[in-house]
């Protein structure tokens, strides 16, 4: 939370000094901007330079993880299926709900034109296929290592994941060792990641000062804009939790509501579902579901899958792009969403602002996006950050109820063992969350 504060108030510093200096044209302006815009594109690039090995590692790992956790137990697999299909079912919600609220309430035109000035990148974005045909054709990789050297980032994640899940075939001797290869490098990238982190503040600072220069007062309302329009594609998820409970779980609204203030008021303050998994085991068993059950389908929800972040991660990507004015064919939407979906697995026990910038800039090297305003908008997440956090933790409880209520349903119709529905269910170590990650 420190370091969020000290880039948020470095964001708001950079900007004024910028404004201020654009205002008043004083001598030696050129040389300023030449200089912050030099320190932040340097800062930037230390971020690009983690991107492919992070992802790849990550995906692997989280994958392989995943199976490992839902073999050889029901509810697990169970689970694992059912927020799988969640996050999906929340990315696609988002690849139409974000580009009919921007059609619906645009950035106003002036702040739309002066931040794609100001934000301009040295990096040129990547074309995505302009047709059907080369779009699929260009999802399969001919060579996984050539697609890693030029940013191809969907072939790469498609291949990454087929790898896991071939990898996760094989016996343990074999995988084991694999998977401690991949999560050593993932863990690497962490580092190094993290030390980039800690520069923050001077490359933002550096990027907003440069902004602020080129696009005056604007790019304030700009930034209000775009953590309404994101926080929406949130909040979609976090209310459909409440149907899920009620027509899925068979739990009352009212009850529902009630289980839920403790665990939402925990992920309010401390901005962590991990944090939030005491209280959730309570909220799930004030609402009657078996412990068997909530045992084994949280700690799952809380250590790999977060039902927000693809829709966030790819609202954040949509509204760059509305940002810079590109306009986004549906076969680039789907290449983000897919990306989005995928590589949510992956985002394993990674601190806010990490997963923030791992988790978006793959999605917008797929799409064709610039990820240079994603140095401005990380500083700003605090606010999207509450929404995603409230949502996953409501969206984990009331999918862990309708888990139970299926099971339950089952073995009253005779198509479960009631025995083995009552037993505890053992939590296999895969499925056990980090205790240094954050939403």
């Amino acid at each position: 939370m420190n370091r969020t504060w000290l880039i948020l108030t470095s964001l708001f510093s950079g900007l004024v000094a910028g404004i201020v200096s654009g205002h008043m044209a004083w001598g030696g302006l050129d040389r300023a901007l030449a200089l912050a815009e030099g320190v932040g594109g340097l800062w930037l690039d230390g971020l690009r330079m983690t991107i492919v090995p992070l992802v790849v590692s990550l995906l692997i790992t989280g994958i392989a993880k995943t199976i490992d956790s839902a073999r050889g137990d029901r509810i697990a697999l169970r689970s694992a299926v059912t927020f799988v299909a969640l996050l999906w079912l929340s990315t696609a919600i988002a690849a139409v709900l974000v580009p009919m609220l921007l059609a619906a309430w645009p950035m106003p035109s002036d702040a739309a034109a002066a931040l794609a000035a100001g934000l301009r990148s040295g990096h040129p974005a990547i074309a995505p296929p302009a047709g059907i045909a080369d779009y699929l054709r260009s999802i399969v990789p001919t060579n996984p290592i050539a697609a890693a050297a030029n940013d191809a980032l969907l072939p790469l994640i498609l291949f990454a994941a087929i790898f896991a899940m071939a990898l996760a075939k094989l016996p343990s001797v074999q995988r084991d060792p694999v998977v401690a290869f991949f999560d050593a490098i993932g863990n690497a990238m962490l580092v190094i990641v993290d030390w980039v982190l800690r520069l923050a503040p001077v490359g933002v600072l550096a990027l907003a000062f440069s902004v602020g220069v080129r696009t005056g007062a604007s790019v304030i309302g700009a930034l209000a804009h775009y953590v309404a329009i994101v926080s929406s594609a949130g909040l979609v998820p976090m209310l459909l939790a409440y149907p899920i409970a009620v027509f899925g779980g068979r739990v009352g609204l009212v009850r529902f509501v009630r289980a839920m203030v403790p665990a939402q008021a925990v992920a309010l303050s401390t901005q962590s579902s991990l944090a939030a998994l005491p209280t959730m085991l309570e909220a799930s068993d004030a609402l009657g579901v078996p412990q068997a059950n909530s045992r084994v389908s949280l700690p799952i929800a809380v250590a790999i899958f977060r039902v927000t972040s693809p829709a966030m991660n790819l609202a954040v990507a949509i509204y760059v792009a509305h940002w810079l004015g590109m306009a986004l064919t549906p076969s680039t939407i789907a290449a983000g969403a897919a990306v989005a979906a995928i590589t949510t697995v992956g985002s394993v026990s990674l601190p806010g602002q990490v997963s923030f910038l791992t988790s978006i800039a793959p999605i917008c090297v797929v799409m064709g996006i610039p990820i240079e305003p994603l140095a401005l908008l990380v500083a700003v997440e605090m606010v999207p950050d509450l929404v995603r956090t409230v949502g996953n933790v409501t969206m984990d409880v009331a999918a862990t109820s309708a888990i139970a209520r299926a099971r339950t349903s089952r073995a009253a119709a005779g198509w479960e063992d009631p025995a083995m529905a009552a037993q505890p269910a053992v939590l296999n170590q895969g499925s056990v969350p980090n205790a240094s990650g954050h939403d």
